[in-house]
């Protein structure tokens, strides 16, 4: 597929080979009008002529094949934002989501309030057209994560809504759950969606949400993780290995020095806050209460361990009368090298700012882990995504916005493949 690169300045004319007179100088004029700020020229020409394809396409079938210059120019510009970056051609609006990571699953009308509580805008403040894509709930985990999907620059309206809420209905000290945790609102991750939204950018709006909320819940607490920490930038992985969270045993609230606020407190506990490409939950299910092949499978495919899976944070756990290896799937920029051809079959690619990120598949994810508990004769029960693949988030998001469905969520059941 040939490349085209737009010039910076408006009205330059550019004619590639084969583009047969095209007139490329209309097209730098109304795709791109005085005063539009584009911080990434290879991303602005992806959006722009994707943007063109599908106004012309429209007007088309409108007029019944008439469509002039003007009136394609009309067309096109109708879906550009003056000022702002490129915006996703089928809304119109620069997304990202959090997949909030509450300790409650047991109490679902706790759940659905905190949930509820996101789309509900504050007086005074901007009107936000966030939705909530899935609730994923975990009874042994006591642990629920919600997809808050939105605009960039409300998102961490409604994230704040619904942390507060979540402060005055859970207790961490009451928690009871398999899973590690450290506070009430255990995790609050921020990933773009659309390829305009940088990284930085959701870091910043992840720093705003921490600040906003030491205001309206004086006595929560937080460490910053990701684009949120700077300039350190530590990775969740690497954060929470500091705190101890892996090893719940050793953990001592009283030694823990938290990035935002002066202690932490027994009811709230501690939460993170940070920013980064997306990370993908997968649990694959094995047909089995012996948690120690459950950790020898969450092992090998661990992608610190030598011929682990590439990006995967596995770990295993007890789960209703079987063991549950729970894997996260981080995003990472630097392919794989090409003599590995068959796990770079493997990977799936999007990207942020131009830049290409990829990640493992699910199906590969489950494949191996098959494969893995079939060496120990233990069959595999299921898998299951928590939220989405970034496209599918991304696609459902923009979906549920064009129809101004908040509660996406009520139409939704978790995916198992």
């Amino acid at each position: 597929m040939r490349k085209t690169r737009l010039e910076p300045k408006c009205g330059k004319e550019r004619k590639p080979n084969g583009s047969r007179g095209f007139d490329f100088k209309f097209l730098n004029s109304v795709l791109i009008p005085e005063g539009c700020k584009v911080l990434n020229q290879k991303l602005a020409a992806h959006c722009c002529l994707k943007l063109f394809m599908v106004a012309l396409l429209e007007r088309f079938q409108n007029r019944g094949g008439n469509i002039g210059k003007e009136e394609s120019g009309i067309c096109l510009q109708h879906w550009i934002v003056s000022g702002q970056n490129m915006a996703s051609p089928r809304v119109g609006f620069r997304l990202a989501v959090c997949l909030l990571n509450i300790s409650e699953a047991r109490k679902q009308d706790i759940v659905e309030r905190i949930a509820e509580a996101a789309l509900r805008d504050k007086p005074g403040q901007k009107k936000t057209q966030t939705t909530v894509l899935n609730i994923f709930s975990d009874y042994d985990y006591n642990r629920s994560v919600l997809t808050l999907a939105g605009p960039i620059e409300t998102l961490g309206i409604s994230i704040v809504t619904a942390c507060t809420e979540a402060y005055d209905l859970i207790d961490i000290e009451q928690h009871d759950g398999i899973h590690p945790c450290l506070g009430s609102v255990d995790l609050v991750p921020i990933y773009p969606l659309s390829e305009s939204v940088s990284l930085e950018e959701c870091g910043e709006v992840a720093r705003d949400i921490a600040e906003r909320l030491s205001h309206d819940v004086p006595d929560c607490s937080m460490f910053y993780f990701g684009y949120a920490d700077q300039p350190l930038k530590r990775d969740l992985v690497q954060r929470r290995k500091e705190l101890n969270w892996y090893k719940r045993s050793n953990l001592n609230v009283n030694e823990i020095k938290p990035d935002v606020g002066m202690t932490v407190s027994p009811r709230y506990g501690l939460t993170g806050i940070g920013a980064s490409p997306y990370v993908m939950n997968c649990n694959v299910t094995i047909d089995t209460q012996d948690l120690n092949i459950g950790q020898q499978i969450a092992s090998a495919v661990r992608g610190a361990n030598p011929g682990g899976l590439r990006g995967i944070q596995a770990m295993a756990f007890p789960h209703e009368g079987t063991v549950e290896i729970a894997c996260n799937v981080e995003s990472f920029k630097d392919k794989p090298p090409s003599s590995v051809t068959e796990k770079s079959t493997q990977y799936i690619s999007y990207y942020i700012q131009g830049e290409e990120y990829l990640y493992f598949s699910p199906i590969s994810i489950e494949r191996q882990i098959k494969k893995l508990a079939a060496s120990h004769e233990v069959p595999t029960v299921g898998t299951a995504l928590v939220g989405f693949t970034p496209e599918r988030c991304k696609n459902l998001a923009e979906q549920a916005i064009r129809e101004g469905c908040g509660e996406f969520w009520k139409r939704h059941k978790t995916i198992t493949m």
